[in-house]
């Protein structure tokens, strides 16, 4: 395996630790699943980057060098501060300890608070290769023992993306993106290869014949009607979530 790539590329700003990480099997992922969070929390001041495990060479749409480029573009609709790819192989995430090494390894370099992947299931098999792989390399990234390079340290919390998973529990918390859900679909719009002319793609499914951009909004569009807002997006974590009051309950029953 290929060591990974030296050189960040997106948005400027590449240094000191990271806010928020998202990590993701291919480019387009993060956009497509959390992409108006990952905006949301830059405009709260945050620093967040993205990590692309793979660049999506075995797709059938597009090749690694124009999904490079599409990726970067997005980067910079969503403000990201940092984007990276681990050249993992595309339709070939595996969860070995090599794997969980080298990722551990950029885990430690970038320093994430807060690290948001993939659900636990998926159609493509890199997406619950990869939840399960952040998991597990989270994890052992805290280990000073750990044959991999750089200080000791993991991140505080892994969040899951459910959005658009019918397998998925009820969500632990959702996200009001109602002011960056334009900035959500510009950013897919970059990845013309992947979503110009489509009406499904990856676990949005087609519905009809609208526009996956339609498919998507209509999805957020549920997702925000839960907590009573336009648009949101939906996370789980397998921790209960603590509230400090009752008075902190913001979403109404009635």
């Amino acid at each position: 395996m290929p060591p990974p790539s030296s050189a960040p590329f997106g948005a400027s700003g590449t240094s000191g630790p990271l806010d928020v990480l998202a990590i993701f099997a291919h480019p387009d992922d993060a956009e497509l699943l959390a992409g108006g969070s990952l905006a949301r929390s830059v405009d709260r001041g945050a620093r967040v980057g993205i990590l692309d495990l793979t660049r999506g060479e075995k797709g059938t749409h597009g090749n690694a060098e124009t999904r490079e480029r599409e990726a970067k573009e997005a980067a910079k609709v969503l403000g990201i501060a940092l984007r990276r790819n681990a050249d993992f192989p595309d339709a070939g995430i595996e969860v070995t300890d090599a794997a969980r090494r080298r990722l551990a390894g950029i885990i430690r370099e970038l320093r994430p608070s807060v690290v948001v992947t993939h659900w636990r299931e998926g159609r493509h098999p890199d997406h619950p290769a990869a939840a399960r792989l952040v998991v597990e390399a989270s994890f052992l990234a805290g280990l000073k023992k750990l044959d991999c390079p750089g200080e000791a340290f993991r991140p505080r919390k892994v969040v899951h993306a459910t959005i658009y998973h019918e397998d998925a529990p009820h969500p632990s918390f959702v996200i009001d993106v109602t002011e960056q859900v334009d900035r959500k679909l510009r950013a897919l719009e970059c990845y013309a290869t992947q979503f110009q002319g489509a009406t499904g793609r990856g676990e949005v499914f087609p519905g009809g014949e609208r526009p996956i951009a339609d498919q998507v909004r209509a999805h957020l569009a549920y997702w925000g009607s839960r907590i009573r807002r336009p648009y949101g997006e939906p996370f789980w974590t397998r921790e209960t979530l603590a509230v400090d009051a009752f008075a902190a309950l913001d979403v109404p029953t009635f």
